[in-house]
């Protein structure tokens, strides 16, 4: 009955999906998409230390909690109720690609190769897990938000910073990919 649940969807179909969540958020209640800013709600929730950065009014925020745990919740349902058993489809070209750099063992999507907690202690492991993602998550709150809250909130209500860090994102992501990325692998 939920096969279709089960399978990649298109994407003129999850594309406008998640168009949607934006004027329904602003309908329902004036509540601007993104997911960074919920772990400043639940450290400003489970910490209650003398930090200002930390010091608002985080129970006006609560819904962004509920909304991000309705994530994970349905991420739990989706693995447990909705995997077809079939390992997920690398596309040969970047199959063959990543073999060029070693990198042949897959865990769905995750390459073994590069993130398991043996890689962490090498040099590619250390800079593609711990250096990377202290570069994603210091890049996500100097930009004010991350990719989801700029890209989909920010240029749908047409402001000029989240366009501005879509384009440094997307910037940044395609120096990465054709720059940096090959010379980390060959590592």
């Amino acid at each position: 009955m939920f096969e279709f649940l089960s399978e990649p969807w298109a994407w003129y179909v999850a594309g406008p999906l998640i168009g949607l969540v934006v004027p329904t958020l602003l309908i329902i209640g004036n509540k601007s998409f993104g997911i960074s800013s919920s772990l400043r709600h639940i450290c400003a929730s489970c910490a209650p230390a003398n930090i200002k950065f930390f010091k608002y009014d985080w129970k006006k925020e609560v819904w962004n909690l509920y909304f991000v745990g309705g994530i994970f919740l349905g991420a739990i349902v989706a693995t447990l109720f909705l995997n077809s058993g079939k390992p997920v489809a690398v596309n040969p070209d970047l199959a063959r690609e990543l073999a060029d750099y070693g990198i042949t063992n897959f865990n769905g999507l995750v390459p073994q190769d590069l993130f398991s907690w043996e890689k962490v202690l090498t040099l590619k492991g250390f800079l593609m897990m711990v250096v990377g993602g202290f570069l994603v998550g210091f890049g996500t709150r100097y930009a004010g938000g991350c990719t989801s809250g700029h890209a989909i909130m920010g240029l749908s209500t047409l402001q000029l910073p989240s366009l501005i860090a879509t384009i440094c994102f997307m910037l940044g992501g395609f120096l990465m990919a054709n720059f940096l990325l090959p010379f980390i692998l060959k590592l």
